[in-house]
């Protein structure tokens, strides 16, 4: 058929013709053209679009086919996109309008606010050694900038408000680990057997539930200006809040009483001092000490 009449045909442009012939070409689909007055499009006999057409890499990037960044970082941009296209051809018209619409219409952001996804340059090889089940030796970076030398079966990848996490096993534990803080990867020789019994959504559920509370060591009591939950929320967590709220109490003048966890009496001020005057602390009464001392000395600086 010609562009013409497949034009008529679709009810679109011949340039969206055009661009759609590309496309398919583009993707593996055996589309050719013979020139002349009698020539056309042609699609190599006996082929048909099935969704058992995808290859290997693009089946496995599916999950990633609404985050294009991710894909990217992983090295799977180019397949996640040409897995988009076969199963938007093997679609029906009407279920393959409605996800074109969704694609037009939604979009999904994966960092916070005020603050960018981590640099992690060796993403792509540490994604690699998880699919193709490669040990590693790794340079790693611990808190305080300690540098420490691995040798890991790395089992899976998390994405976690824009800092990629690497989930391995190491001398028989499984450790989680940052991977922007990964310095320099080896691989190393033969293939690991993947442990049966490992889960990464039950691992990661387990590990983020372990980090909370060894994060969260203690409780203050405060008072709290209930205009500003939602600032009180942005700065420790929906969830943490939402605990507390739940057993709040209002005071005669209005405001909120309810007991939040803290990470320590030396964090804490700096969290409650972005609320102001908004929030008091009542107790511990170290903690209300600190406080105290926090704000004379920002009083005397701008004093001075």
């Amino acid at each position: 058929m010609t562009a013409a009449e497949l034009s008529a045909e679709l009810e679109v442009s011949i340039r969206t013709v055009y661009r759609d012939m590309e496309a398919l070409s583009a993707a593996g689909v055996p589309v050719y053209a013979d020139r002349g007055p009698a020539g056309g499009y042609q699609l190599l006999d006996g082929y048909r679009t099935r969704l058992t057409g995808l290859t290997a890499a693009e089946a496995s990037s599916l999950f990633l086919a609404g985050l294009p960044g991710p894909a990217a970082e992983l090295g799977l941009g180019e397949v996640a996109a040409a897995a988009e296209l076969k199963v938007l051809a093997a679609l029906p018209p009407e279920p393959r309008s409605r996800a074109a619409m969704m694609r037009e219409r939604f979009h999904l952001d994966v960092p916070g606010w005020y603050r960018g996804s981590d640099e992690a340059p060796f993403l792509a090889e540490v994604a690699e050694a998880v699919w193709e089940q490669r040990p590693l030796r790794m340079r790693y970076q611990r808190w305080g900038r300690q540098v420490v030398e691995r040798d890991i079966h790395p089992y899976g990848l998390i994405l976690k408000g824009g800092s990629w996490y690497l989930a391995a096993e190491t001398s028989g534990d499984f450790r989680t680990y940052r991977v922007a803080r990964i310095l320099g990867v080896e691989p190393l020789a033969g293939r690991f057997d993947r442990r049966d019994d490992f889960d990464l959504a039950e691992f990661w559920s387990r590990f983020a539930a372990d980090f909370a509370a060894r994060m969260y060591t203690g409780t203050a009591l405060i008072r709290l200006d209930p205009g500003y939950l939602g600032l009180l929320r942005y700065t420790f967590g929906n969830d943490v809040i939402d605990k507390a709220v739940a057993s709040a109490e209002t005071g005669p003048d209005g405001w909120l009483r309810l007991t939040v966890p803290v990470e320590s009496v030396r964090h804490a001020p700096w969290q409650f001092l972005r609320l102001g005057s908004a929030l008091e602390v009542l107790g511990p009464p170290e903690l209300r000490e600190r406080m105290a001392e926090a704000a004379e000395e920002l009083a005397g600086m701008y004093r001075d």
